[in-house]
């Protein structure tokens, strides 16, 4: 059973924790890599430049409306799916340890349900910009 007095709290809680580890996480990319080191990791991996900037953008963007709760539910699909990319192209084949070398693949993984979660579950309270109005 699904505590309706807590449950938008508990979305609120899902959608803030995602949103500020995404800006962590492009934060290690822009700080600690930098830019053109990330470019250039994507450059290793046989992709375009743009999909690096892209990567980017997306994360901060994600994150920041995530945070913000500014239309979650949408934002969190194509994060969704960046973190799936990411298993694909990157951390599958590095096992399931994302200690391994490379980082596995378990914790991009969950990170994709979760956004996945988030997209089905809605934005929680305190949102700015809803997704959706509920009819009172």
């Amino acid at each position: 059973m699904i505590r309706s007095s807590t449950a938008p709290y508990g979305v609120t809680l899902l959608r803030v924790s995602l949103g500020i580890l995404f800006l962590a996480h492009v934060a290690l990319k822009v700080f600690v890599f930098t830019i053109p080191g990330f470019v250039a990791y994507f450059a290793s991996l046989h992709l375009p430049a743009i999909l690096a900037y892209g990567t980017i953008a997306l994360e901060a963007l994600g994150g920041i409306a995530l945070v913000l709760g500014i239309y979650a539910p949408w934002v969190a699909i194509p994060l969704a799916l960046e973190m799936l990319g990411t298993i694909v192209i990157v951390h599958g084949a590095n096992g399931w340890l994302f200690t391994n070398k490379g980082g596995g693949w378990e914790y991009p993984a969950f990170w994709s349900v979760s956004l996945f979660a988030l997209s089905l579950l809605g934005d929680g309270a305190y949102a700015l910009r809803p997704a959706s109005q509920r009819a009172a």
